[in-house]
């Protein structure tokens, strides 16, 4: 019998699955990079699939055609609709990318009451911050890179304190606390 690729053969060339951009694989692709310790590579992966930067211009907006504030299935290659968005608010990739944004890229992981940092970060991102909310207690942290580095966490300091390990335990005291990462 003649191969049958199966569903796939249904879609033009170029569209969806059959050779267009694939944001589930896109979102792997950038997760393993942040695995690797590729920061650099990983957000400049995240950077070109990332649905603001599709839109941020009237050109831009006509081309793409989708939402700038929700991912997309599929970005078609077909000769017809390059660029355009398919299959919004229709695809996993939108909580892949928030996780991987969340814990390997900004490297934050709650465990209980345990928030560790693993940051892989691009060389030039030289500091950046979140405020995280835990019960009634308020983390502002931030990161800084003055090396320039991927990854790693070099020294991690609580209300002006250097802790001894790579994590904090959270407390509910009601307070703002500051929490400062060198990378």
């Amino acid at each position: 019998t003649k191969p049958f690729p199966g569903y796939i053969n249904g879609y033009l060339s170029g569209i969806r699955e059959n050779g267009s951009q694939y944001t589930h694989a896109a979102t792997w692709l950038i997760l393993a990079y942040a695995k690797l310790g590729n920061g650099d590579r990983a957000v400049q992966l995240l950077d070109m699939i990332n649905p603001l930067n599709h839109t941020d211009t009237i050109t831009k907006m006509k081309t793409y055609q989708g939402e700038p504030y929700v991912m997309a299935g599929d970005v078609y290659f077909h000769p017809q609709h390059v660029g355009r968005a398919g299959w919004s608010w229709y695809t996993g990739s939108s909580s892949w990318i928030y996780r991987i944004i969340i814990e390997d890229i900004i490297g934050f992981t709650l465990s209980g009451n345990e928030l560790s940092f693993k940051p892989c970060v691009p060389r030039d991102w030289e500091e950046f911050s979140m405020v995280y909310r835990w019960k009634e207690t308020e983390y502002h942290i931030y990161f800084k890179n003055p090396k320039r580095l991927n990854n790693g966490v070099t020294e991690i300091k609580i209300d002006n304190v250097i802790s001894k390990v790579k994590s904090i335990v959270l407390v509910n005291d009601k307070k703002s606390h500051l929490v400062e990462i060198t990378i």
